[in-house]
């Protein structure tokens, strides 16, 4: 309990953010000059990517396991714009005893250079003995 997931940091770059990876289908996340005239200041990043950030995270943290019977939940809760740096976050919880192995419940977030939240969840793993 208490222990702190190892943070990644990403740049939110307009190159990927209009990626047919991330749908490429508003330009609301690639193109400035159409992002102005919806009254943003900046492109916006896909809330996807946040989460495959948080995910990379868990990956690096908990390995294969979180591709086993774990749940990712996530809330997008400010928009992170294009060039803001966004790192992750993540603190374990609760640690469950089971029959063989712990049940991990961990707080994530990610958050840009100014602290400012932008993503927030809950990550449930198992991991066996």
């Amino acid at each position: 309990m208490g222990y702190a997931l190892q943070p990644i940091s990403k740049k939110a770059v307009i190159q990927l953010m209009g990626s047919r990876l991330w749908g490429r289908f508003n330009p609301n996340h690639w193109d400035p000059g159409y992002a102005q005239t919806t009254g943003l200041s900046a492109p916006i990043q896909t809330g996807e990517m946040s989460s495959a950030y948080i995910a990379e995270m868990c990956v690096n943290h908990f390995g294969e396991h979180i591709f086993q019977g774990s749940r990712i939940a996530c809330k997008y809760v400010s928009s992170v714009l294009a060039d803001e740096v966004i790192t992750t976050g993540g603190v374990v919880t609760e640690k469950t005893p089971l029959e063989r192995g712990f049940r991990f419940k961990v707080d994530v977030w990610c958050e840009n250079e100014k602290g400012e939240k932008k993503t927030v969840g809950v990550v449930e793993v198992t991991v066996p003995e």
